[in-house]
Order: C-alpha cells, then structure tokens, then sequence
C-alpha cells in the first residue's frame, strides 16, 4: 500500500520512471537541488533499500571503504525473494559505487534507483561508469506549469519565483525569497564551487551573478572576462561547471543555412529556475515590464527543454540568428525537422510579429511555427503560425 504525503505533486517523470522499473532496468535520476528527486522516489516507489549520500555520517561510512557497501548490499538483497530495488541518493559524491551496482545489476540481484544532482563527478572521473545499456537516464526539473497544484501561481509569481516544488508551496513572498537566497549562498557558492575546486571565492561569486543577469543571450567570453577581470578560459571553465552541475541548461544554434546567411554561432545559457537565476542576479522583485518580458523568453525557454526531454531524446531545443538581425528564439530540432518558435509578450500577437518566423520557413520548408505569448486562447496567424497560449507549451510535442 502506497503511504499518502501531504502537498503530495503529480510528476509527468513519474511515469517514466514506473515504465522503466516495469522493464527490469535500473534508473539514473539526475537533477538540481530541490527539484524534487527524492521526494518523488519515496512517494512513487518505496524502495526496498535505501541509502542518502547528502546525509554526511552515511557519506563518510563508506566513501573511503565502498567494498564496505558493497558487502552489505550483498547479504540484504538474499533476504528478497526477487531482485529488490536499491535507491542510492546523491550519488555522485561516491562514484565508484557506481561499478557496485553494475555487479548486482550484470548478476541480476538487484535493480537500482540512483540520483544525483551533478553529473561532473561522474562524467570526469577517472574509470567512469555510467552503466551504458544498464539504466535509463532520466532528467527531474522544477515543476512544469501543467504540475503546479491550484491555484496555480501567477506568470508573474513565475518568473520572479521559480518552480521549485518548496517554494511553489510556500504562501508568503518573503520566505520564498529568504530561501531562494539560501539556496543560492549554501548550494550554489559553497557547494558546487568546493566540487569544483575554485580557488577564487570572489571570482566565482562575481561570475554567477553576471552569468545570471546574461541568462538567454548569446556570449561573449572576451566581454565577460573583462567584466569579471579573469581569463575567457576561466569563464567558459565556469559556465561548464554550471552546467554539470545542472544549473544551467546550454542552447545551441542552428549552424547551417540553405542560403548561405552568416549564422551566429555561440550557445546561449538558461538558467534551469526562474527564481534560482533572480536570487543569483540579486535583483529585486520590483521589474520592468521591459525585464518581466525578457524573463517571460527565459522561462519559456526552459519549458521547451523540459516538455522535450519528456518526449523524446531525439528532440533538441536550439535557436537560430543571423548575424544581419534576423533571430529565432527558439527551434525545436527532431531530426532537422524544424518548428520555430517566437516568443511575445503580448496577448494579440500579428503578422508584424512573424516577420522572422516567415524567413526561416521560406528557408528550411517548416510546415508548422509557433508565437507563444499571453493570448487567452490559441488562434491562426497564417496557415501555418499559431499564436499559443503560454500555458499550452506542451501541446507542441
């Protein structure tokens, strides 16, 4: 019988991750603090065993005797009847625990539930495993928009205070914000710059609150290093460690034209919470409509790259710009069939609005393109570019 939580959410990932237990596969969970990946486990699952890495005295038993671990799981999993299944939190911070579940998992003993909420240990490591064809790898992000519990927060509320499941669920502004700070001070500067081994507390901080304000535009590593006062290398080092770190979400251009056009090509970074990026921003809670509509980009942005990785892992989000003006904020790539999607902040958008949109399917033969924007309800623009409700993100996939 499942055990009933309080502020109990419904998780799309949840099926997801039933459906892959169900095949006997083993699951790598990963995702950012506080989005929500343990929660969701022992509401959804209840696994049979289970071991928190983020609990330091539970870390230190086995992180310098993981044949420690290793020996214990082995007599507990003889008291199943059938493979039971193990859930390691917070895995990376032991890495070579990973070779453990390989053996249970090659011996058919055990099925595994492993998350993290970096990938940087385990993707740099030296003898890295990352049980290639042994588990399912599976993405948590805050609350998608269709998740949020009614009634649901404001756009408003959205893009000054994220989607995180706790902070979702707490009434008063101020606390929100108190803890998006926390999160910002305790996590993001202390912890992934210890992971990370930086050496300039200064530096780092300075980046991350220039890395936010630039969240969405394309980068200029020269420009930032001259903002910040330290190497581009150092710079692109940094923003790479955000991203392991799953603090960040890359965006990649379109980088090649029919036609011959100069193509921008440089990434853009999303922050992967709209409340996380205000708080490393340090910005107020007081925005022009001006920012409130770039914020709305973002957000929107993000969206994207949640509902596709949801979908399917064929399915990439980039963007695409001329270097003559012309710019697409968003593209959804399956396969190099496109749809382009441009972001309003209006609630009527029109054909003036679509002007960069008719480019791009004059050039790569688009059958379908979307403005999302804050209309009430979705209507035609020309036969094949919709005005969206931002609401409706998902029905693009």
């Amino acid at each position: 019988m499942k055990i009933q939580y309080m502020n109990y959410i419904s998780r799309k990932i949840a099926i997801h991750l039933t459906q892959a237990l169900s095949r006997s596969k083993s699951v790598l969970l990963l995702g950012a603090r506080q989005t929500g990946k343990t929660t969701l486990i022992n509401q959804q699952i209840q696994p049979d065993i289970a071991y928190s890495f983020a609990r330091a005295a539970t870390r230190q038993r086995y992180e310098q005797n993981p044949a420690l671990l290793e020996s214990e799981l082995e007599e507990q999993v003889k008291q199943y009847t059938k493979p039971p299944i193990i859930f390691i939190d917070e895995v990376q911070k032991i890495p070579r625990v990973m070779d453990i579940a390989q053996y249970l998992i090659d011996q058919k003993l055990a099925r595994f539930i492993l998350t993290g909420s970096s990938a940087r240990k385990l993707k740099t490591g030296k003898d890295l495993n990352l049980l290639p064809g042994r588990v399912v790898s599976l993405m948590m992000t805050p609350l998608l928009y269709d998740e949020m519990p009614a009634p649901k927060p404001t756009l408003e509320n959205i893009l000054l205070y994220g989607a995180l499941p706790g902070i979702i669920l707490e009434s008063e502004a101020g606390t929100k914000d108190t803890d998006l700070y926390s999160y910002v001070t305790t996590y993001l500067e202390e912890e992934i710059r210890a992971e990370a081994m930086v050496r300039n507390i200064g530096h780092f901080s300075r980046f991350l609150e220039i890395a936010a304000g630039e969240s969405g535009k394309q980068l200029n590593f020269t420009r930032l290093s001259q903002d910040i006062g330290i190497a581009d290398t150092t710079i692109a080092n940094y923003y790479q460690i955000l991203e392991d770190c799953l603090i960040t979400l890359r965006v990649d251009p379109i980088d090649h034209s029919i036609t011959k056009r100069r193509l921008i090509r440089s990434p853009k970074y999303l922050f992967f919470d709209m409340g996380v990026r205000r708080a490393c921003a340090n910005e107020g809670i007081k925005l022009s409509q001006k920012m409130l509509a770039d914020l709305f980009e973002q957000y929107v942005g993000t969206e994207l790259i949640y509902h596709s990785h949801l979908s399917s892992p064929d399915i990439k989000i980039k963007y695409w710009r001329d270097s003559a003006g012309p710019e697409i904020d968003y593209v959804v790539d399956h396969a190099q069939t496109y749809i382009p999607i441009e972001i309003k902040w209006t609630d009527k958008p029109s054909l003036s609005d679509a002007r960069h949109i008719k480019k791009f399917i004059e050039e790569y033969d688009v059958k379908q393109a979307y403005i999302i924007c804050r209309t009430p309800r979705r209507y035609k623009i020309t036969a094949n570019i919709t005005a969206l409700p931002w609401q409706e993100i998902g029905t693009i996939f």
